[in-house]
């Protein structure tokens, strides 16, 4: 059988948590349980790496803007992550050319990169913090879910994969708004530090005006 499936739901999944990936692939193998794991994936210091980093993501991915600056810093990390694992898996496979697999793989990591990016921008214009946890969590139990659902039903998960991945496109969609307003309370928290700075510096001129309305109120 093909390794296109597996290939499509890991970019998939690498695109939202990679090391997760990494370090689930990897373990799999090193026990046992799947036979099609690339060797490369099993080695203890790519399993304690992954391991390391995955702790760092499970940390990060829940504090409201500390997960858009990780997802800003992981934009180019996760596609380049997809792509290489797809290209391992097809090299331990022989069905698909590895160049072939690396693109599908970093493809389909760097859209539903952007959907998880871009939803998390939408979440942090609402100022409580637990949507970010529950959102979160979810996205840890779908990549382990799916990744070895995967590796047991590559045609079946490949499918829930792509119904994800072309939900998550809609609703980014549905939230351009949402994101729009994030990127504009970004600049103007920006703007307001800068001319308390300049305020700080020049004890004889004027304060600086008071900041606008929050975005919350609208």
């Amino acid at each position: 059988m093909s390794v296109l499936p597996l290939v499509f739901t890991s970019g998939w999944a690498s695109g939202i948590n990679a090391y997760a990936v990494v370090l689930l692939l990897g373990l799999l193998g090193a026990t046992g349980l799947a036979d099609d794991v690339p060797g490369a994936l099993q080695r203890p210091d790519v399993l304690i790496v992954a391991g390391v980093l995955f702790l760092c993501e499970v940390v990060a991915d829940k504090i409201p803007y500390v997960d858009s600056v990780w997802d800003s810093v992981h934009t180019v990390i996760r596609p380049v992550s997809g792509a290489v694992v797809a290209a391992l898996l097809a090299g331990q496979s022989g069905s698909l050319p590895e160049v072939a697999a690396g693109a599908v793989g970093g493809g389909t990591a760097l859209l539903s990169h952007l959907v998880k990016a871009g939803t998390r921008m939408a979440i942090n214009s609402s100022p409580e913090p637990f949507s970010n946890i529950v959102v979160s969590v979810l996205e840890d139990l779908g990549v382990a879910g799916l990744v070895t659902f995967a590796i047991f039903h590559p045609v079946a998960a490949s499918l829930i994969a792509g119904t994800f991945l072309v939900l998550g496109l809609v609703v980014l969609a549905f939230l351009a708004h949402r994101i729009r307003r994030f990127w504009r309370r970004r600049a103007q928290r920006r703007e307001e530090k800068r001319l308390a700075r300049a305020a700080a510096a020049a004890p004889g001129a004027p304060p600086p005006p008071p900041p606008s309305p929050s975005p919350y109120l609208d």
